[in-house]
């Protein structure tokens, strides 16, 4: 089987703040096509290192596709870095700069004369048009070796690798197909579901399984390979089928299902309504609810009551509860959800409070101490969870850990 390796080119993407998504998105599509994607790497504007990174990555893999680094700049060093590391010359193209003017003059623009790199191609390459931005991509064959250079900007890199890209790499991918299955875990640990999974493993030879840790939850990933999809397909259900059986009701989707994702279908599918009452949350909860397409069908809304004396106003939480419990505690998280629940009309009442850090908590409810309440045509639940991780993060898995328990009373009737 055909193997990829992906550089993702740019220093942005070394910092906290940026993330690189397009090496996801372009393993999605290589596995469809047949391909398995075996390295992917950040490399910074260094031009050292990018040149090292494409020398290797070209070594080792029958496909290399790099994204970003196409710009006009000075630091946009792919063009040059692939070349170096190709051991051939670039050549301006005219046809690609006289594009590049047309646009700019189509919006009133000067073009800077820096642009003009952008029109440079690998010698014996060929360039793929970008009419989303101004950074041509590339394609460079060799004795069975293939590099793409790619922009980075998904709007233009998307559309250039399905219309350009894909229909050139579709013949030397073999007769194999990749198929895979992703499932969906929540309220395991990673060892603790290694623990329960490893038995599986060795009944399944034909199959490939990775597991993947994420702040929130768990990913089972089961990968196949085989003439057509119907063939992978038979390879993968049985074991996919296996790790449902054993993980029990800890699979909560599929895919890219998010957990509000599958809390809302249950709702609607069930003609149920749901509200929410946050505190520690601020309303999270209802963001990821509403970021939904169709929430509208089965939430009514929030109340964010950080204060104690909003929590009595707005949710009728007594103001004597207040003072003998504390606002985190289990009977302020029980008359939240109910509060919620008779105010709002909804069938279900979510409730959050607790300590989100870095400052408070108590000896007996430190910091990451979270009361969930849960309102339903049953009656009123309560439950104590706790977290690590700081404040951001212990928000972000309270809002987790209360959509995962509506879930399961859903699952309950």
């Amino acid at each position: 089987m055909p193997n990829v390796e992906i550089l993702a080119v740019g220093s942005e993407l070394l910092t906290p703040e940026r993330v690189d998504t397009n090496s996801l998105w372009l393993t999605a599509q290589l596995n469809e096509l047949g391909f398995e994607v075996t390295a992917k790497s950040i490399i910074g504007d260094h031009r050292d290192r990018l040149t090292l990174a494409f020398r290797q990555a070209l070594a080792s893999a029958d496909v290399v596709i790099s994204t970003g680094g196409l710009g006009p700049t000075e630091d946009d060093l792919t063009r040059d870095c692939a070349a170096e590391a190709l051991g051939v010359p670039l050549d301006a193209v005219d046809s690609i700069w006289e594009d590049l003017q047309a646009k700019f003059s189509r919006l009133g623009r000067p073009i800077p004369e820096n642009n003009r790199r952008q029109s440079l191609v690998l010698q014996g390459g060929e360039w793929l048009a970008n009419p989303n931005g101004t950074a041509p991509g590339q394609w460079f064959f060799r004795e069975g070796k293939v590099l793409v250079l790619l922009p980075g900007p998904p709007r233009e890199l998307k559309p250039m690798f399905s219309n350009h890209v894909a229909e050139r790499l579709r013949p030397l991918a073999g007769s194999n197909v990749l198929v895979r299955r992703t499932l969906k875990i929540y309220g395991l640990g990673e060892s603790a579901m290694d623990e329960l999974l490893a038995p599986l493993y060795g009944q399944h030879p034909g199959v490939s399984v990775t597991t993947l840790f994420t702040p929130l939850d768990l990913e089972v990933h089961l990968l196949a390979s085989g003439a057509t999809s119907e063939e992978g397909l038979l390879k993968v259900s049985p074991l996919e089928a296996a790790v449902r059986e054993v993980l029990g009701l800890y699979v909560y989707g599929e895919r890219v299902q998010s957990l509000a994702e599958v809390v809302g279908a249950q709702l609607l599918a069930a003609g149920k309504t749901l509200a929410t009452a946050e505190s520690i949350t601020g309303g999270l909860v209802a963001q990821r609810v509403t970021e939904v397409a169709g929430s509208s069908g089965y939430f009514l809304g929030s109340f964010v009551t950080y204060s104690e004396r909003l929590k009595s106003e707005l949710l009728g939480v007594p103001e004597g509860m207040l003072a003998q419990y504390s606002a985190v505690s289990w009977p302020v998280a029980e008359a939240m959800a109910a509060g919620a629940r008779s105010r709002t009309g909804a069938d279900y009442a979510l409730s959050l409070t607790g300590y989100a850090g870095p400052d408070g908590g108590t000896e007996e409810d430190p910091v990451g101490t979270v009361y969930l309440g849960l309102a339903g045509p049953k009656g009123v639940e309560t439950k104590r969870v706790k977290f690590l991780g700081d404040r951001e993060l212990v928000r972000s898995r309270a809002a987790q850990a209360a959509l995962d328990w509506l879930r399961r009373a859903l699952l309950e009737g």
